[in-house]
């Protein structure tokens, strides 16, 4: 009989074998970093849109909001933000994929755009109940 590695095709797993360890952690971390950076310097929406996130924090800081107040506005902007990195993801995929124009293409980069567009309508509306009142109050 021959040894167990000639007539055997190796797995999946065998083939791309994880590494486990602080190592690995670090170069995790490295590489979000990296993806935050260029989505950061890449993308003009994501940069808009931490910006609004930074006037609103301000917003709540400056009306005093509640617990549940903070927790509501800070998902609201965290959830954005993660919006737009996945969508920067499936554009690069897809640029990646063809660089002809394909209306497949077109539906994923569209659809990626309207989650985000979705989710920051979600958002507004977020921090629209929690600061129109606090706003109103201030001419009352």
């Amino acid at each position: 009989m021959g040894s167990k590695k000639q007539g055997r095709k190796k797995t999946h797993r065998e083939i791309i074998k994880k590494q486990f360890g602080f190592r690995r952690f670090i170069n995790s971390i490295t590489n979000s970093l990296a993806g935050l950076k260029y989505a950061y310097t890449n993308e003009q929406s994501l940069l808009i849109h931490v910006i609004l996130s930074i006037v609103v924090v301000c917003a709540g800081m400056y009306f005093k909001i509640s617990g549940i107040q903070w927790v509501l506005v800070l998902f609201a902007a965290a959830i954005i933000v993660v919006a737009e990195l996945l969508n920067t993801a499936i554009e690069a995929t897809v640029d990646l994929v063809t660089e002809e124009f394909h209306p497949l293409a077109k539906v994923a980069k569209d659809c990626a755009s309207a989650a985000v567009f979705f989710i920051s309508i979600v958002a507004g509306c977020v921090w629209l109940y929690v600061f129109v009142p606090k706003i109103l109050s201030l001419f009352m």
